[in-house]
């Protein structure tokens, strides 16, 4: 099982950030949370504000536990813990992804998220 962590990243206006992995990555073309593997010693808040540094070059407060997802795909397992955050600053620059948006809770489900990411977007569109 290897543990990853999301951020929801709120925008203070109502919007949440979501990304799609680029193609030729595991999960290629599909959305999620953005985040990354927690890695040995590290709390999942410290790993988003590194891998949300590294990876889209922003600077987040995460500030509240969110929830659990686990999800076995054909090679691996995830534990995906997902924590709420503020964005807090930088113009996004992707690496990782090919494309963000931000959108309301309500847009969620015209995106087609990654399973292991799939809870979380029915318990924010008031669906779980």
């Amino acid at each position: 099982m290897i543990n990853v962590a999301a951020a929801i990243i709120e925008d203070g206006q109502g919007r949440l950030l979501i990304a799609r992995r680029r193609q030729g990555k595991s999960q290629g073309g599909l959305w999620e949370f953005p985040g990354g593997k927690i890695e040995a010693g590290e709390s999942p808040e410290e790993c988003l504000r590194r891998e949300l540094a590294e990876e889209m070059d922003i600077d987040i407060r995460p500030y509240a536990y969110f929830g659990t997802s686990d999800y076995s795909y054909d090679t691996l397992s995830v534990r995906l813990i997902a924590y709420k955050a503020a964005y807090a600053g930088g113009t996004i620059r992707l690496t990782d992804h090919d494309a963000y948006r931000w959108v309301q809770a309500a847009e969620l489900s015209e995106f087609d998220f990654a399973p292991a990411d799939k809870p979380f977007v029915d318990k924010l569109a008031g669906l779980g």
